[in-house]
């Protein structure tokens, strides 16, 4: 058998191992972005506005970290402009977003979802009332905020059976919900208490139960991005399970909720 003949298997051998296939080197940065406007998951950081802190960034970080890549979460604009930087590609990575089947046309979802976002029914406490099913909300006055979503199924529902005002501002809706304008305010639960602690409103709104739905949150990978690999992707779900099942995300969103509400007590410069 000639040397090249014998050497053959060991080079196949070789191309299999960590750091050395051109799937796992070929990327060494990755760039992220998000929704701006979303705590205690992603805003933008006083101290630098063009970066995003917050649970996502965080947990993106950790995980990039172990497989050694750099990180970038960056702000790109509106919620909107975000996802067009996506799916262009000209940004890797959404650092957080629910599934749907239009990201899904342009994008790869990291699995499993890192968290659960539940969208709830604020009411007034003493003016709560029980809530078993979605028809509990028929024939009361509720608000949302313009273009908020809480899944296709409730979304339809609400169209056909529900009187629900669209508002500019969770603070405007909960102002109107605490002068009895309204019955209730359908918002994110984590978000919502967090704009309430802040706003001194904590002691007078509840968040009834059920749900009224829920939705994963998950990395999604811009199919044209430079970065997106089999290797990336599989890093990223492999270290992701780990991490939900530690309930890394848990507690990064307990900090960062404490984290943002914290920020809200200091007077800061307005990005610009």
């Amino acid at each position: 058998m000639s040397r090249r003949l014998q050497l053959a298997p060991l080079l196949v051998f070789l191309s299999f191992l960590p750091g050395l296939t051109t799937a796992a080197g070929k990327c060494e940065r990755l760039v992220a972005t998000g929704n701006p406007e979303y705590p205690p998951y992603l805003w933008r950081d006083p101290q630098d506005p063009q970066h995003l802190i917050g649970t996502n960034a965080d947990l993106l970080k950790q995980i990039g970290k172990e497989l050694g890549l750099k990180v970038d979460v960056i702000y790109t604009g509106s919620w909107s402009k975000a996802q067009d930087e996506v799916r262009t590609g000209r940004v890797d990575l959404i650092a957080g977003a629910v599934l749907t089947i239009p990201r899904l046309e342009t994008m790869d979802y990291v699995h499993p979802a890192f968290l659960q976002t539940q969208s709830v029914v604020w009411v007034k406490r003493d003016r709560a009332f029980p809530l078993g099913t979605w028809d509990d909300l028929r024939g009361r006055n509720g608000s949302k905020l313009i273009k908020s979503s809480f899944g296709e199924s409730f979304d339809r529902f609400a169209q056909e059976n529900l009187t629900l005002e669209p508002i500019p501002n969770l603070t405007q809706a909960y102002q109107k919900l605490l002068l009895h304008r309204t019955d209730y305010v359908l918002y994110e639960r984590a978000r919502g208490l967090a704009l309430a602690d802040t706003l001194g409103m904590a002691d007078d709104l509840v968040a009834l139960e059920p749900p009224i739905s829920s939705e994963g949150l998950y990395f999604t990978l811009s199919h044209n991005s430079a970065c997106n690999d089999p290797w990336l992707r599989g890093q990223l779900a492999k270290k992701m399970t780990e991490l939900v099942a530690a309930g890394v995300p848990k507690t990064l969103l307990e900090r960062n909720l404490e984290r943002w509400k914290a920020s809200q007590m200091q007077p800061v410069s307005t990005p610009e």
